[in-house]
């Protein structure tokens, strides 16, 4: 039979071709002879899509079919990726059967038309409105008029896109489309004329198919409604009739359920359920371009969510509070679980009707809220009640004031300026409404003093004479007084001689505060450092901070400290409520440079030297740094600093100083030596203390005198040799025979021109031919040698 079948061919009896314009799709139906269909043969097809405006087989699929004995035709379905309204379409089939390698021979073309033959008004774009996916590709058509050619076809917002046009048709073909800022793109199309009809335009949408939603779940707060809530997802970029649209529906009821659904952060639906215990709810989202689904099955009574408790009310002493409410009554067992804010942190106390609080602090805000659940099958809290504030009722002040003084010596005594503020230690328990100050002498039993204060004031002033007194403060509330508080004021005798020997020491300031040392003595428990915030007012914002006996150093910082003031500390040891003044210290927080320069009176001027005199400098509180000394700037005007003993000093300028540094405060004079005469300087002298000095801006300007020396050497050394040259010269015979007289040859002396008389080859001359001049008579001794 194979071999026989081998030679037969079963031809394609009849195609026809349908389009569904929706789906963009080719319908195709077929069938072949008879004897294949009752041998029920394997058969292999071979299908051609052919399209007119390229004029070529856009596609070819080949299709394996086991024929049965029903008749019924045989489908394929084709998806175009252009609109079929664009241009037609055409298909043909051949078979075989798989048992051979003969082909049958191929069917006619069957045609379906699209609209490039049809002669319409205007240009028309396909399609002409379509929802996208995100992602995907799509393509569009222009079809002109008959006897028109497409000039342009483009898309705004402009995005990459393949553009063809061939004659009356254009193609253009968008790839990975994404979605853009704007709610939809327009796409254009114009024949080569300008008239209105030569424009058509068409838009489309790029969207997401909707999310499955998440955390989908139902509940109930009276078992007879549900409400179901869920998380919407992302956006899908589709709105209007193009959003998502969710419906939900029950298993059990086999209906739709009807409810409205809200969204906003989180979209929910509520509805009556009646009797119904057990619930399948499927939820479905579509849009056009996807659907998903989420379901929950419950029983009812799993599924409690009870309303919030409602008109809270208490019962309240100065400890304890005990907190009541209501509920709504939905037949099920509820227990409740109560959050109490208080100072210290968070109380979290669980309970059934009511709850009690132990442990509180008097006259102290509490704010209680609470929320509910399911005592059996718990499925989640209700929501919180509205808060509840509540204030325990007063008790007596707990603990002592944290107290301070300030004396100063009046005439008959001493002014004492108290002051005090709630220690740490120290609870109120209730609203202060006055402070009662109270003192007596140490050393007598006389009746004490006392006066009382309103509440708003935290220091007042009292005269005493100069004996010990015992001074106590407490403070009041509605219900009773605090502990008291005392100091102890030593005589007028023993304070002054406690603070006269104290000397003022210096202490820096850090970034965060001014760090105060002291030397600690084992005598006292406990020490007080007192100072001002703002020194230069009165009164001053006088403050005190106490310390423990172990503590030997504190960093002092204050929000109203400020650079360049100075501030002054004293250091007290106190035992048995007697306070000693120990030690004083002055510093900045941060020392700025002077306020003015030091006024130069008077500059006394060598040839070589220069002596500057100045006034006094100022050192006390009103500068705003500790003054360590001065600073002397000299330099030629032409020249670089080249003078010796000094230091290099560039300006902002680059024009370069000689510095001397002077770092004595209380030096009122300075002498730059090394100078050069009959030159042109520059000079200035500056403070500066920790913070530095100000900027140079003013110079005083000298011109040293002429070096006489030098007219006092060259006379000895030019003038006088060149006088007495001339002298010499002008009196030479003189001084010839003064200083260089002519010796007289012997020959031509006067002496010889005697008589000659010659012992041989000598002449000798007769004594009595000789006329002396002058006659010397040698003494005896030596004539009798001669």
């Amino acid at each position: 039979l194979f071999v026989l079948l081998e030679s037969f061919v079963f031809p394609v009896t009849y195609v026809n071709i349908s389009k569904d314009l929706v789906l963009q799709q080719l319908l195709v139906e077929w069938d072949v002879d008879k004897s294949a269909r009752e041998a029920e043969l394997a058969m292999s097809f071979e299908i051609q899509v052919h399209r007119t405006d390229v004029a070529i087989t856009v596609w070819t699929e080949f299709l394996n079919v086991t024929l049965d004995k029903s008749g019924k035709p045989l489908h394929w379905v084709w998806d175009s990726d252009f609109p079929l309204e664009c241009m037609s379409h055409s298909v043909r089939i051949r078979s075989r059967a798989e048992v051979s390698n003969i082909w049958s021979q191929w069917s006619l073309w069957k045609t379906v038309l699209g609209l490039d033959t049809s002669n319409n008004h205007g240009p028309q774009i396909f399609p002409n409105e379509k929802i996208v996916e995100e992602g995907s590709d799509i393509s569009f058509c222009c079809i002109g008029r008959e006897g028109q050619i497409v000039k342009d076809f483009f898309l705004v917002p402009t995005i990459p896109a393949f553009n063809h046009t061939n004659g009356r048709l254009g193609l253009l073909t968008v790839k990975n489309v994404t979605h853009h800022d704007s709610p939809h793109i327009m796409v254009y199309c114009q024949e080569s004329c300008n008239e209105m009809q030569c424009y058509d335009h068409a838009g489309f949408f790029v969207g997401k198919p909707p999310d499955t939603p998440h955390d989908f779940s139902c509940q109930t707060q009276d078992t007879r409604t549900v409400t179901c809530t869920w998380s919407p997802g992302g956006d899908t970029h589709l709105y209007g009739r193009h959003s998502p649209k969710y419906v939900l529906s029950d298993e059990f009821s086999q209906n739709p359920i009807l409810c409205t659904v809200s969204c906003s952060e989180q979209c929910s639906c509520s509805w009556d359920i009646e009797q119904q215990k057990i619930c399948n709810i499927t939820l479905t989202v579509e849009n056009p371009l996807g659907k998903k689904t989420a379901t929950d099955s419950f029983d009812v009574t799993h599924r409690i969510y009870p309303t919030a408790p409602f008109q809270l009310w208490e019962e309240c002493t100065d400890t304890e509070i005990t907190l009541y409410w209501k509920l709504q009554n939905i037949g099920i067992e509820l227990f409740c679980q109560t959050e109490v804010l208080q100072p210290n942190g968070k109380v979290e106390v669980l309970s059934y009707g009511s709850v009690t609080l132990r442990g509180l602090q008097p006259y102290t805000e509490y704010t209680a809220r609470v929320h509910c659940g399911a005592a059996q099958d718990f499925w989640r809290w209700s929501e919180w009640s509205e808060a509840q504030t509540i204030r325990t009722k007063e008790a007596a002040p707990s603990g002592t004031l944290d107290i301070w003084r300030e004396i100063k010596p009046v005439l008959g005594g001493r002014n004492v300026t108290l002051f005090w503020k709630q220690a740490p230690e120290f609870q109120a328990n209730g609203k202060i409404i006055s402070y009662e100050v109270t003192w007596r002498k140490v050393e007598d039993a006389s009746e004490p003093e006392s006066i009382s204060l309103l509440s708003v004031y935290n220091s007042t002033r009292i005269f005493i004479d100069s004996h010990s007194y015992r001074i106590s403060i407490v403070a009041k509330n509605n219900v009773n007084y605090s502990l008291p508080s005392v100091l102890i004021i030593p005589t007028g005798t023993e304070e002054d001689r406690s603070g006269s020997e104290l000397e003022e020491e210096w202490v820096n300031g850090t970034d965060d505060g001014i760090f105060i040392s002291w030397e600690p003595r084992h005598i006292y428990d406990s020490y007080i450092i007192d100072w001002c915030n703002v020194p230069a007012l009165r009164p001053c914002d006088f403050q005190w901070k106490s310390f423990g006996a172990n503590a030997s150093s504190a960093l002092i910082s204050s929000a109203a400290f400020v650079p360049g003031v100075r501030y002054n500390f004293h250091i007290y040891g106190s035992v048995a409520n007697r306070a000693t003044l120990l030690e004083k210290k002055t510093g900045y927080f941060k020392e700025l440079p002077p306020l003015f320069d030091p006024v130069v009176e008077n500059i006394e001027l060598t040839f070589n030297a220069v002596t500057l005199y100045w006034d006094s400098y100022p050192t006390n509180e009103s500068q705003p740094g500790f003054l360590r000394g001065y600073h002397v700037y000299v330099s030629p005007l032409q020249e670089d600093c080249s003078l010796e003993g000094s230091k290099k000093h560039v300006l902002p300028d680059n024009s370069v100083l000689c510095k001397y540094s002077i770092d004595n405060p209380e030096e009122k004079r300075y002498t730059v030596k090394h100078l050069l005469s009959n030159t042109k300087y520059k000079l200035v002298v500056k403070a500066y203390t920790g913070g530095g000095e100000n900027p140079i801006v003013n110079f005083r300007y000298i011109d040293t005198p002429f070096n006489l020396n030098i007219l006092y050497l060259l006379i000895l050394l030019v003038i006088i040799p060149t006088l007495a040259a001339a002298i010499c010269l002008w009196k030479i015979k003189w001084v010839q025979e003064c200083c260089c007289p002519v010796i007289p040859h012997p020959n031509k002396s006067r002496v010889l021109s005697f008589k000659e008389f010659n012992i041989g080859s000598e002449k000798v001359l007769k004594i009595s031919d000789c006329i002396p001049d002058m006659l010397v008579v040698d003494s005896k001794a030596e004539a009798q040698k001669l």
